[in-house]
């Protein structure tokens, strides 16, 4: 099994910065993709950014241009750099990873999340 541990949310006024990290643990063979949700009360869980193994990126494009996705490979660990952070970002965010186990190979992937770390943009 793998686990994954979020930290660094709280509370933080508008046009402030955060970092988010994100570090898997666990029976990993590899870890294909790493990504960050956010939901908000009442909203659907949303993608934020995603980075794969090689480094290609992806983001909402609400974050574009503000946050910055990034990854240690050798330490199994995912980071979201959030600048210019609004109210509108706030949100739990949840740490993702698509893995594959050393039991079963490459040939077989699997989902995890983390528990989710709070984010709350306010003055």
């Amino acid at each position: 099994q793998v686990q994954l541990v979020e930290s660094g949310g709280g509370l933080v006024q508008p046009g402030g910065s955060l970092r988010l990290s994100c570090k898997a643990s666990g029976s990993i063979f590899s870890i294909a993709a790493m990504g960050w949700y956010r939901q908000a009360p009442g909203k659907q869980r949303e993608l934020v950014a995603a980075i794969t193994v090689g480094g290609s990126t992806h983001y909402a494009d609400s974050v574009k241009g503000r946050f910055t996705i990034s990854r240690d490979n050798a330490k199994n660990t995912v980071y979201l750099q959030m600048n210019n952070l609004k109210p509108e970002d706030t949100a739990v965010y949840y740490c993702n990873a698509n893995y594959q186990e050393r039991r079963t190979g490459p040939k077989v992937s699997y989902d995890v999340w983390g528990q989710g770390t709070q984010v709350t943009v306010s003055s």
